[in-house]
């Protein structure tokens, strides 16, 4: 049996999605996304999924498979990220990851063992109450450790870490076991400059496409605001948008840097990984060298 994965990841705006088509169809591969927002349905251009069209017709799992409402973990998706990676290769297929969640990818990578403490409701509704910086701090009385390892923007990881540090006494080192599979992994990069004026144009586009009223639709579906805040950045700055806090032009503003800065922490996490072979899409030197070594790599044993 066939243990090779891909693996495609970077920034956001980079191409990713594109990209990943293209090598699925040289490669007879499928997709697997690994995106903490797009497993949510209804959440479509607010998150810059990929459409029908774009798909040219090949499959993509953990899209759309759950609703906003539930939450959905780190942990479910590598359960269900695992699942999909064997049953692709039972069907003679090669399973490509695709996605700008660091932490989803690493999870399968590394085959991550996560701490066994299930979800403190009443806990997490008194926590998500609080903004970023209030959690930060909070997390660095329980655990300073883990809060220096813990992006002080992401309330979601925030409020996790916090809720095992309080049901474990502090937050445990994570476990890595040795994967069966083999992984490429496959980098998107490009100069700052570039991708700057790539995410404006991108989150400008999203915007004449319908998102606002696509979140409008989700708040009508009985998604709260204080949810909607909790998906951060488009979720986040459209939803003061909605109930009359801020300008659209200063929500626009606002929202381009924010995920400026938020293309910059990924570079961050995904900068740790040594064995991510980089490539500049513009190049077709670059596309023409790592298509090479995805077939060697899947032939080699």
């Amino acid at each position: 049996m066939n243990n090779k994965i891909i693996v495609i990841l970077g920034q956001t705006s980079t191409g990713k999605s594109d990209f990943a088509v293209e090598i699925a169809k040289l490669i007879n591969g499928e997709i697997i996304s690994a995106d903490s927002r797009q497993v949510y349905k209804g959440m479509d251009l607010g998150t810059g999924k990929i459409t029908k069209k774009e798909m040219k017709n090949v499959t993509h799992h953990l899209l759309d498979i759950i609703s906003p409402s539930k939450v959905f973990s780190v942990n479910d998706f590598q359960k269900k990220a695992n699942k999909k990676i064997e049953e692709i290769i039972k069907k003679g297929k090669v399973p490509i990851i695709c996605g700008g969640t660091g932490f989803y990818i690493d999870a399968v990578v590394n085959g991550t063992i996560f701490p066994n403490v299930p979800p403190n409701k009443k806990l997490r509704e008194e926590l998500y109450l609080l903004n970023a910086i209030a959690l930060s701090r909070y997390l660095e009385k329980l655990d300073p450790e883990k809060a220096k390892m813990i992006d002080k923007n992401n309330k979601v990881r925030l409020v996790r870490a916090i809720e095992i540090a309080k049901a474990l006494g502090s937050v445990p080192e994570t476990i890595n076991n040795i994967s069966k599979y083999q992984f490429l992994k496959v980098g998107l990069i490009l100069p700052p400059e570039i991708l700057k004026e790539r995410i404006k144009v991108r989150l400008l586009s999203r915007i004449k496409k319908g998102m606002i009223n696509e979140i409008k639709k989700l708040h009508e579906n009985k998604i709260s605001w204080k949810r909607l805040n909790s998906f951060g950045l488009e979720y986040r700055h459209v939803s003061l948008y909605l109930q009359n806090k801020v300008k659209k032009d200063e929500m626009t503003e606002k929202l381009n840097t924010d995920i400026w800065h938020f293309a910059k922490r990924q570079n961050t996490w995904f900068k740790r990984d040594l064995n991510i072979k980089w490539i500049d899409l513009r190049k077709k030197s670059d596309v023409l060298k790592i298509k090479k070594e995805i077939k060697e790599f899947l032939v080699h044993e």
